[in-house]
Order: structure tokens, then sequence, then C-alpha cells
């Protein structure tokens, strides 16, 4: 069953009225909130027991319990619950040990040694053994099929286990920060006799059903490493792939959070008294991907047309109502290393007439695949192409499905969107900016910037190495194949007995997905 259809479905019409009613119900005296999370929390120690319904968005029939090919949210979601990583980054953006207890580098950081967490064990019990770290990064790298994180491990040479619990990441070049590698939700640590169809991790929360594209269900982890964690006996995240039916959902007290909530609706939920509001701050993007091997995106003087005639602080008021930052074609806003000296790219539709003049395109005309892939996508893809018509460019919107959008032409869409949570700088180009990387959407492939990263991943100084970082940036700014316009806000919801979900910057939606730390107050554990 389609999740949409498994409640009343009130359509774009019949939802737009319900906001409206929404909006007119009176905010009752008190309930002003400085900070939305902070407002939201019921009284007290965290509760045991009951069960979370989750709305996530998207996903479809390619959704997958793999730990080590999480696409779309459900699958991350899934991800994060059930498998951990031996690092992570918290709330705050900060890495942590997770399976690991430890990570430390050598002098000359050409090897890692990690210590696995004491007592840690997986879901059926068994311990977590220095060898199923071993055959997880074997998994991971395997040269006939290698999973999202083996193209920012391409220097790791071996992995050895060296004692009880320890083991040692061997590399085949100096690579500062390769901790920051290992903190990757996609490297989780699985048994060495690891079946994807009886998927086991040290997550949170086991395996309970799992119906691709339909609906997951999770149980309580008794082995969880964390003491009472998780404070749920039940997880559920059903798919959304439209955002009526997800809002209606949780208006209807069908799910008791979502994700991705429109940002043009956050007062209207705001104004139910029943509904808290989980916004963040976050290094999460959400480009505009221009296939830089691909007419007329070969050519970087149309590519910088592009960047040039988008209105950035537009698209957040309109897009966004406001919930976001200005981006400048660049991604790692947290990285100590992101370049804040480039110049603003700001509108400019006479440069813009004049370098597209110069590429002999006077009167461009492209195609934009667009899908709701997040929040906002398509309505940016709209916005987009209204500002586009100013200087004479005609966009033509190719609209489809998610489940579409990630199949089997995802990645081979000429001109179209994505979306990134917050990443350091050198992990993010591993994933998406090199001719190794997984997820390539431009088709980058710069010798120049290729040159440089190399360099870069090698060098232990860090004034050394951020100088080389800023050549790399420079080059994207000037002739990547992204066009950055925003760092959005992420903006959740949810029922106001449910707990322990702060602010994220991540840009992983609801906490994270770190449902460990949720529990329900009165009125939940339905």
């Amino acid at each position: 069953m389609n999740p949409s259809s498994k409640y009343h479905r009130i359509g774009r019409r019949g939802f737009l009225g319900l906001a409206a009613g929404l909006a007119a119900v009176p905010v009752l005296s008190g309930c002003g909130r400085a900070a939305d999370a902070e407002a939201s929390a019921p009284a007290g120690p965290p509760k045991r027991g009951g069960m979370l319904r989750v709305g996530v968005t998207g996903g479809g029939s390619s959704d997958t319990l793999d730990p080590h090919i999480p696409a779309t949210n459900p699958d991350i979601a899934r991800t994060i619950n059930l498998y951990e990583a031996l690092l992570y980054r918290d709330n705050q953006f900060r890495l942590r040990p997770l399976v690991a207890e430890s990570v430390v580098s050598s002098p000359d950081a050409t090897v890692w040694t990690a210590t696995i967490r004491k007592g840690i064990k997986f879901h059926d019990g068994r311990p977590v053994m220095p060898r199923d770290v071993v055959a997880s990064f074997r998994r991971i790298t395997d040269p006939d099929d290698p999973k999202t994180g083996a193209a920012s491990l391409s220097m790791l040479e071996s992995v050895v286990p060296t004692g009880d619990r320890t083991v040692e990441f061997r590399l085949s070049q100096a690579t500062a920060g390769f901790d920051d590698y290992l903190g990757q939700y996609s490297l989780g640590i699985v048994p060495a006799d690891f079946d994807v169809k009886k998927p086991i991790g040290t997550g949170p929360f086991r395996m309970g059903t799992f119906d691709a594209g339909l609906q997951s269900t999770f149980l309580r982890n008794e082995h969880y490493w964390v003491p009472d964690q998780p404070y749920l006996d039940k997880l559920v995240l059903t798919n959304f792939t439209e955002d009526d039916a997800r809002i209606n959902a949780l208006l209807s007290s069908q799910v008791d959070v979502i994700d991705q909530v429109p940002v043009a609706l956050i007062d209207v939920l705001r104004s139910d008294e029943r509904i808290r509001i989980l916004n963040s701050r976050t290094g999460t993007w959400q480009p505009f991907t221009m296939r830089v091997d691909r007419p007329p995106f070969d050519d970087v003087r149309v590519r910088q047309a592009l960047r040039l005639v988008i209105d950035r602080e537009q698209m957040i008021n309109q897009v966004l109502s406001g919930q976001g930052r200005v981006a400048n074609d660049l991604y790692a806003p947290y990285d100590p290393a992101y370049d804040s000296t480039l110049p603003q790219r700001r509108r400019d539709l006479r440069k813009v007439r004049g370098l597209l003049a110069a590429a002999g395109k006077p009167n461009l005309e492209v195609e934009l695949t667009t899908a709701p892939i997040q929040a906002g996508a398509v309505e940016a893809a709209q916005v987009f192409q209204r500002q586009a018509k100013d200087a004479g460019i005609t966009i033509r919107l190719h609209k489809v499905d998610t489940t579409t959008f990630f199949g089997e032409n995802y990645k081979n869409w000429d001109f179209a969107q994505s979306f990134w949570y917050t990443r350091n700088y050198l992990p993010q180009v591993n994933n998406g900016a090199l001719p190794s990387s997984p997820i390539n959407e431009t088709h980058f492939g710069d010798p120049e910037f290729t040159a440089i990263i190399a360099k870069a991943q090698g060098t232990v100084d860090t004034a050394e190495r951020t100088k080389l970082l800023h050549q790399a940036q420079r080059i994207e700014y000037e002739r990547g194949g992204d066009i950055i316009w925003a760092f959005p806000n992420q903006v959740d919801a949810y029922q106001v007995y449910v707990a322990g979900l702060v602010p994220d910057r991540t840009g992983i939606p609801l906490s994270g997905y770190q449902f460990r730390n949720a529990w329900l107050g009165q009125g939940g554990g339905a």
C-alpha cells in the first residue's frame, strides 16, 4: 500500500484550506517560544517504553537495509538506528566515539589505531571483535562491489587486528583527519558473517519488519551499550513521498514526528498547541547540479552564467520562508578550512547576458529535472525557472517522483538537483567531487583540482593543508558544476509529548535520526 493512501488524503486545495483554518486558531498566552526545542520537552527524567511513529520523506522501491549504501532519507534513518560507525558527528557537529572508544594517529598520520568500545555487542549478543571491523571495511572497499564510503578510503591499504580490542588502519599515504572519514554513517560496523537479509548491527534498535518503499519497524536492542537506552520499546518509520500526506498524518495523530516540514507551514503548525517545531541551523545544501561533461554545461561560461542568474536572497525568502543562510557555491561551512574570503556571488544579469553571448548561447534553453527529494526542492526549481526568464533563459521543468529520480538515470541527469547533509570539506569532496567519487552528480573531474586534493590529504601540517584546500575551493568556486544557493535550516515537527529531540547541525533530520535519545511523555506511547 502506498503510505500516502494509508491515511486520509486531503489534496492540495483541501490542505491549504486546513492550513488556513489552523492559522486562525489563536496562540494562547504563554505559548510563545524563543527556542522551539527547549519548550517541547515533557518534565521529569526520560520515561521507558512506548512506540515512536516517524513519518520520513521520500524513499521508494529501491529502499535498502544495506548499511553501506544508504541514499534516501528512509535509508539513512534505518542505517543510523540499526548500525553504528566507529565514530560519529554529534548534534554540535563534533566528532565523537561510537563503536570505537578512541581513534588515534601515528605522528606521521600513516597509521590510525581504533580501540573498540569495551563490552559492545551486536544485536544477537555477540561481542564486537577486531575481525568484524576488518570484515566491515573489506566489504565497504570490495573492488568488485565498492560501497558508498569506498571513495573516501582510497588511501586505505589494510585494516589489521593488533589486539583483543584494537585494529590498525594502515594507509598508503599520510592522511590528516582520517578519523573524520571514519565518522560517516555509511561506515557501520557489522559482523564478519553479515547478511543483509538478516541485518545485524550494534545500533539502538534491531530489525523488526521491512517493506521497501512503505514502512519499517524496529525493536529495542536489549544489548545496547548505552545504559538505559534506547528508551523506546519500538520504532516505526513510514515513507511519505508527498508533503500533504506527511503533514496530515501528524495533524491526525497517525504519526508522532515528521521530518522535512514545508517551511511555509511553520507558523501554521506552531498555532496548533499539540505540535512543536524543531528548527536546526545546519550545513546542509541543496544544489542545482550541472553535468560539466555534457553541453551546454561543458562550457564554463554557461555554468558561471547560471550561478549569476540566481537571486539567492529571494530564493531563501520564497522557498525557505527565510529559514536558511546565503551560500556561495561552496559546501562545508563548518569546516575550519572553509574559505570565507571568496567574493560573495550575487545576481548580475548584465554579466549573465555577456557570458551567454560569449558562449554563443544568448537564448539558452535547458531542461531541469526536479523531484520532491527534499523539502523545498520542487519549489526551488520553480523559483529558479522564473528568475532565469529575466535573463532570457528558458528552463523547462521535468518533474518526476523520487523513485524515478533516484532510479537508473540518477547521476546521469544533465541538469538536476540534489541534497547533502553537513560534512567537512575533504570527506565531501571524496563523496562527490572526484572522478572516483560514488556520487559525482556533476561529473566533475578537473585534473588540477584532483591533484591539489591528493596533496592536501597527505599534508599533516594544518596551515599548509588549509592553503591547499583554499586553492581547491577556488577551483570549484570558479568552474565547478554545483549551484549552491543556501544552507537551509532543517525544520521538523512532532507531537508535544515527544521528548529528547534537539537542534542538530549535521542537517540530518530529527536530531540526526538519533532516536535512541527520544522518549514519550504523557499522551505518547501508542
